[in-house]
């Protein structure tokens, strides 16, 4: 049964649906079978109007890209095509069949064929849906609206062939399992157990873009719990995966052990709260397993320093670019520091001036709500200090030397130690030390 009256007229209403009309329009004009599939059908399917519109189309790479003028074609050799209507960009791909031989990270080659057989080389049921938004044809092969109405992930076909054909069908399970709500069928659940191994062929960038999708859906939590479960988050994340079973002190931590807790930040997200504030959650604690010691009570002495050392080394395997994972460290490693409101104002200046500090204020926020009691006195305290000191202290205008006038004055070249001075100057202007650009050179010369 295709998507209701309502949601087709509501989807077509809306600019992106309207121009990923007009796609299938003139490739449809052109005599090409073409269809809206996969994620923007079970969105419409649930009474959502979808954010994004993929298209599949028997159409080959060059004949799309000769129809449209701005559009550019995503390694050719895999039938992919992105155009640019408007401001809006749509992914269009050639109906396809599986390559057989894979390694599990991506095809060898793809070899075009019928909607039907594109319809059999996707991942999931409830992926593999089309859509004629012309012809309000829906066209569902594989039974993805009965699946869907029992919210089931089911990959389509052998499971376990799915899953060697690309290994990265085991997070994607998984995050579509939380994001649905849903359950895994039977041969699904046990062909990701037997398989997760797989995963250790991946990327570390296919994986930390998958893990990003985990922590910006719903149900981030559940996602976790089955990544440990299915015996996947022991593969490439360790850290966290030794989280559970540490105990913490009981008066102070009632919602369990370190996974409890992490588990409970995981469910605390905010809409506003920012891609590295979530993976900074995510480890902000897993330096406990290397800290626990027995006292007076439990304690984690040094557990700041420690977790942003495990993760920056498990974001260095990830693939993440550099100065994320030194954003990702710096939050991490602070997330303890708050002992602001005793701080005199030029040393608030140097923490309430910082780039990262308002993600600072959502990782704390974060680490209270995931904590039972949560406390937010001291951090409602924070935040009062924080806007008053903000209000009676503007911010400095932008650094009044960049870092080649740096290495020129100096007759340095580019490095760390770039960096260094430009902090240095930038807190000399924060305390009203450096007011002009001839201040600023006169303080380069004087201490370096």
């Amino acid at each position: 049964m295709p998507p209701s009256k309502d949601i087709i007229a509501r989807t077509l209403a809306s600019s992106h649906g309207e121009r990923a009309y007009k796609i299938v329009e003139k490739l449809t004009e052109a005599g090409f079978d073409t269809w809206w599939v996969g994620g923007c059908v079970r969105d419409m399917l649930q009474e959502r109007v979808p954010m994004d519109i993929d298209i599949a189309t028997e159409a080959l790479p060059e004949q799309v890209g000769r129809l449209f003028r701005r559009s550019k074609e995503e390694g050719g050799r895999f039938g992919g095509v992105r155009v640019l209507l408007g401001d809006d960009v749509f992914e269009i791909t050639t109906f396809r069949e599986d390559d057989e031989a894979s390694d599990g990270r991506h095809p060898e080659a793809v070899a075009f064929g019928t909607r039907r057989q594109d319809a059999g080389r996707r991942d999931f049921t409830v992926n593999a849906m089309y859509f004629h938004p012309i012809s309000l044809e829906f066209f569902d092969p594989c039974g993805g609206e009965a699946d869907l109405k029992e919210r089931l992930i089911r990959l389509i076909g052998d499971p376990a062939v799915r899953i060697k054909h690309d290994a990265l069908r085991i997070l994607r399970a998984v995050r579509f399992r939380a994001r649905l709500s849903g359950q895994y069928h039977p041969e699904t659940y046990s062909a990701l157990r037997e398989q997760a191994d797989m995963i250790s062929v991946l990327s570390g960038s296919r994986l930390l873009e998958e893990t990003e999708k985990m922590l910006s859906g719903p149900n981030s939590d559940r996602a976790f719990e089955d990544l440990w479960e299915l015996g996947v988050l022991n593969r490439y994340l360790p850290e966290l995966h030794e989280c559970k079973g540490v105990p913490q002190p009981a008066d102070y931590h009632k919602e369990g052990d370190v996974w409890d807790h992490t588990m409970q930040v995981l469910r605390s997200f905010r809409e506003d709260d920012t891609a590295d504030t979530r993976i900074a959650a995510l480890f902000h604690d897993c330096g406990k397993v290397r800290t626990f010691s027995l006292k007076e009570r439990i304690r984690f002495d040094h557990h700041a320093t420690i977790s942003a050392d495990l993760a920056s080394k498990a974001l260095q395997r990830l693939q993440c670019p550099r100065r994320r994972i030194e954003k990702i460290d710096w939050l991490v490693r602070h997330h303890m520091s708050m002992t602001f409101l005793e701080m005199p104002g030029e040393r608030k200046s140097h923490w309430y001036f910082h780039p990262w500090f308002s993600e600072l204020l959502q990782l704390f926020w974060l680490d209270i709500a995931g904590t039972t009691p949560a406390n937010f006195d001291l951090y409602d305290g924070i935040i009062r200090d924080y806007h008053a000191f903000l209000d009676a202290h503007p911010r400095p205008k932008k650094p009044l030397i960049s870092g080649s006038e740096v290495m020129e004055i100096l007759g340095i070249g580019p490095g760390e130690k770039v960096g260094e001075i430009l902090k240095q100057l930038h807190e000399a202007q924060i305390n009203g030390a450096v007011t002009t650009k001839k201040e600023a050179k006169d303080f380069l010369r004087g201490r370096h």
